[in-house]
């Protein structure tokens, strides 16, 4: 996981574009494929899949959990903002998985006209790290207003993959 935070970091100094390019939406982040209950959209990066009766994948529903349990103190309830920080519903709406991977690891400073704001860097966190695709897919599904907010009512099966993901990831056998 560190190789591709640190890969992905890479990317974004090598990549830029107009944030009017990077715009998301319903249709750039519909599922194409889907490997081991991760779903992916036409360009290979994470996205989510919601069933016509609101069932979410596992990986959309972890990502709310994850949200929940580290990112809503800043960022507001389901990712609408706060005084502290900005509104992720928002932000994912211009903002791409490299750059995420990026923020969500090593942080960020915006210090301007006497208004600090400071993301923490996150990438030595397990509680983030390894679930930075979860957290991905369900702000995006957030940002594109295909997941309404509030806890996902239903949700598909954790995958055994997602199940030694985790375990490898956090330390578990």
């Amino acid at each position: 996981m560190f190789v591709r935070i640190v890969l992905s970091a890479m990317a974004i100094s090598f990549l830029p574009v107009a944030s009017a390019a990077l715009a998301d939406d319903a249709e750039k982040a519909k599922a194409v494929s889907q490997e081991d209950g991760k779903y992916l959209d036409a360009d290979g990066n994470p996205t989510f899949k919601i069933q016509p009766d609101g069932t979410v994948d596992w990986y959309t529903f972890s990502g709310f959990r994850r949200f929940n349990s580290d990112c809503h103190v800043c960022h507001g309830p389901d990712g609408v903002g706060s005084t502290y920080a900005p509104a992720l519903v928002d932000s994912l709406k211009t903002m791409d998985y490299p750059t995420f991977l990026s923020i969500v690891a090593e942080g960020r400073k915006n210090l301007s006209a006497g208004n600090e704001k400071v993301m923490p860097a996150f990438g030595d966190n397990k509680n983030v790290y390894c679930y930075l695709d979860d957290l991905y897919v369900y702000l995006r599904a957030r940002a594109v207003g295909d997941l309404p907010r509030g806890r996902p009512e239903k949700h598909e099966q954790k995958s055994q993959t997602a199940k030694d993901h985790e375990n490898q990831c956090m330390g578990g056998t």
